[in-house]
């Protein structure tokens, strides 16, 4: 009969999970942040573009999240239900799903990103930077939902590692490409988005070459199966309704941003960055949620599941807390990281905005550890984290 886990091994099982994904994380947005920096050195135009271009990009990837977290849950279901075949071959329609979907976006945004920047009030200065960074980096799309797909069957087996090692070794040769092709060869803001299409593309050919080196050992079916296909879409549409809703809310402020000047779309770029870096962060435990209770509910162990959603929150809530307090310790100096300009400078957030920001960190953690413990169970609506 299944026992609820005892508190140190549960520990130890979050702690095996958690801090891998922690380290992924934070590594995707530090190819936006590393950009940042790098981009930064060519002035505030350049910078605003890149703000406003991260953000349509962001956007369209963070709408398509669901790739990861139903694919995570729906695989660790099968996992711990005994049936690995079933769970590579699920998430593997859910990485042609991720196929299809980033060359619709593809198309899509090569067609329309003029009319996407002028919509967010771009000015004519910043406009032409915009429109280049969007159409280069629109060529990653395909690789970027694999990456996001890919991640979520290894997650759902129980493997965060690799993850790891592919999203950091992406991130040092995004960051250095970028200097090479924007500093060192002068490509300006298109070489930036150079770098950010060849390692997104580099860690996708990773992922081709993991799953279907574990497709041949079980015997596991390559080809799409258009029912699963079908299945997985069906599945993610309460997340992609939740994300939506979301984004929104980071578009607005972008276009807001944008009609104010250059300088207040710089700033709301670096700080928006900084913002989704530690939110990405804190998704760890989310992670480690998904992973751990999809695997018990599949084995039919609905106590151990409930005992670890408890865990999971109590150390959401913490986590919170520190992460507001850093947030109020480093404020004073984080945009001088990114630019020495001082119309950035000027428009960086006094104290009071920034303890209005950090005081909602601890129920902001544990919602998002509750939403995707509750993914685990199967039930999307909850949705993913930030």
């Amino acid at each position: 009969m299944p026992r609820t886990p005892r508190v140190p091994a549960l520990d130890r099982e979050i702690l095996r999970l958690a801090v891998p994904a922690l380290g992924a994380l934070v590594a995707e947005p530090l190819f936006v942040l590393s950009d940042s920096a790098v981009v930064g050195t060519l002035g505030v135009l350049p910078l605003a573009a890149l703000g406003l271009a991260a953000t349509v990009l962001g956007t369209l990837v963070g709408l398509c999240v669901f790739l990861a977290y139903a694919t995570t849950a729906a695989v660790a279901r099968r996992t711990g239900a005994g049936d690995p075949v079933g769970a590579l071959r699920q998430g593997l329609d859910g990485v042609w799903l991720a196929i299809g979907l980033g060359l619709l976006l593809l198309v899509a945004l090569e067609t329309t990103a003029p009319d996407l920047v002028h919509w967010l009030g771009a000015s004519a200065q910043v406009q032409p930077f915009a429109i280049t960074y969007l159409r280069v980096s629109a060529l990653g799309l395909p690789a970027m939902l694999v990456v996001l797909a890919a991640t979520g069957v290894l997650r759902g087996r129980q493997d965060t590692r690799t993850p790891l090692v592919v999203a950091v070794t992406a991130a040092v040769v995004n960051l250095a490409l970028c200097l090479l092709f924007v500093l060192g060869l002068g490509f300006g803001v298109a070489g930036s988005a150079w770098a950010t299409v060849t390692a997104q593309t580099g860690a996708a050919l990773v992922y081709r070459l993991l799953l279907v080196r574990a497709a041949r050992g079980l015997g596991a079916p390559l080809r799409p199966d258009r029912a699963g296909v079908r299945r997985s879409a069906s599945t993610s549409v309460p997340l992609f309704v939740r994300t939506v809703a979301l984004r929104a809310v980071f578009v607005t402020g972008t276009a807001v941003a944008a009609r104010i000047g250059a300088a207040e779309l710089a700033t709301n770029q670096v700080s928006m960055q900084t913002w989704y870096l530690l939110a990405l962060a804190m998704d760890a435990l989310a992670i480690a949620g998904q992973a751990i209770v999809g695997r018990q509910l599949g084995a039919t162990d609905a106590a151990a599941a409930r005992a670890t959603t408890r865990r999971l929150l109590g150390w959401s809530v913490g986590a919170g807390v520190m992460l507001g307090a850093l947030l109020l310790a480093v404020r004073p100096a984080f945009v001088l990281l990114f630019t020495g300009d001082r119309p950035c400078g000027r428009c960086c957030p006094r104290p009071s905005s920034w303890w209005r920001c950090t005081s909602g960190w601890p129920a902001r953690c544990s919602s998002s550890t509750a939403s995707s413990s509750g993914q685990g169970t199967g039930a999307t609506w909850p949705g993913p984290s930030w």
